[in-house]
């Protein structure tokens, strides 16, 4: 039987950052994964957000789809995805909710006397990961032998889209091997932040290009995120970064999980292209241009960033 695996834990409130950045760096070399602990999200306000996410999908599927997906965000039905499209079958065996940023009015919300204090709750919670996603940066930076405050001077945390994912894998009893709650895909971000409820599910593939493929399973850790990288990440990298394949078997019991996936720019508004014409279009246009100016500033400071330490062992 293959021995667990073990990734880095990182401590957010730990003193010595540099000791920290380099564990990081070798999370995100070696799997693509590690842990984040002491990282200011209170145990009181997961607990309440896996109860609310718990009371959301027990409601009457007629009323989820009150709520059904527009804009990115709201209620997504059994089967709607399938994150992996070789598969031959109907759909990935899990439900979910998408919040998007706050501020621009586009969530959609259960109303306050089916379930009280949802929405509260879901906004602070996006708001505390966004802190620790803030500070986690910082340290990525580092890690990449950058100034810490580099993100923030490229220009990449304004107005950063950040979603969270509230995810239910149902109990089916199906004996079917090619049926899965997330079927295998790496994420297309920067970094993934997941909370989960402990039930076991979670595997990845380090080697994603080699056949057949080992899928190891990852262990939940009591208190602690469990962090990804993605492919914008791995790019940005060269390749240095892993966004590792990873998938969720279907549960023998109820599964509850909790992403985020911040990205380093607005481009919310890029649904106003069905608008068509005028205004709305050079807002768009402008957008864009950040977008490709922000990433090519990213993508050239850490190119440079690698080159260096290459010439300088």
């Amino acid at each position: 039987m293959p021995d667990a695996l073990q990734f880095p834990i990182i401590d957010l409130s730990f003193p010595d950052r540099f000791s920290i950045a380099n564990l990081i760096r070798q999370g995100c070399v070696d799997h693509g994964f590690f842990y984040l602990e002491n990282h200011g999200v209170d145990e009181e306000l997961i607990s309440k957000v896996f109860e609310q996410s718990s009371n959301f999908f027990s409601l009457p599927i007629e009323e989820k789809m009150k709520l059904v997906r527009k804009n990115h965000r709201g209620y997504t039905a059994l089967y709607a995805e399938k994150l992996d499209t070789t598969l031959t079958t109907e759909g990935d065996s899990k439900e979910s909710f998408y919040i998007g940023p706050l501020a621009d009015d586009l969530n959609q919300w259960p109303l306050e006397e089916d379930l009280p204090s949802w929405r509260s709750t879901m906004e602070t919670y996006h708001q505390k990961l966004l802190s620790a996603v803030t500070k986690l940066l910082s340290l990525i930076a580092l890690s990449l032998k950058l100034e810490e405050d580099f993100f923030e001077k490229v220009g990449a945390l304004i107005e950063p889209l950040a979603f969270i994912r509230l995810l239910h894998y149902p109990d089916l009893n199906s004996s079917s091997e090619e049926i899965f709650g997330a079927s295998a895909h790496s994420d297309y971000g920067m970094v993934t932040l997941l909370v989960t409820d402990g039930v076991p599910g979670l595997q990845i593939c380090r080697e994603k290009s080699k056949q057949p493929q080992v899928w190891e399973d990852v262990p939940s850790m009591s208190g602690a995120f469990i962090v990804n990288i993605g492919d914008m990440m791995e790019r940005w990298t060269n390749g240095l970064f892993r966004s590792t394949l990873h998938r969720v078997l279907q549960p023998r019991q109820d599964r509850y999980s909790v992403t985020i996936h911040p990205f380093l720019f607005t481009c919310s508004v890029i649904s106003c292209v069905i608008c068509s014409w005028g205004r709305k279009i050079e807002m768009l246009h402008s957008l864009q241009i950040l977008a490709k100016t922000v990433l090519w500033n990213v993508w050239k400071a850490v190119a440079l960033s690698l080159v260096h330490q290459d010439s300088h062992p």
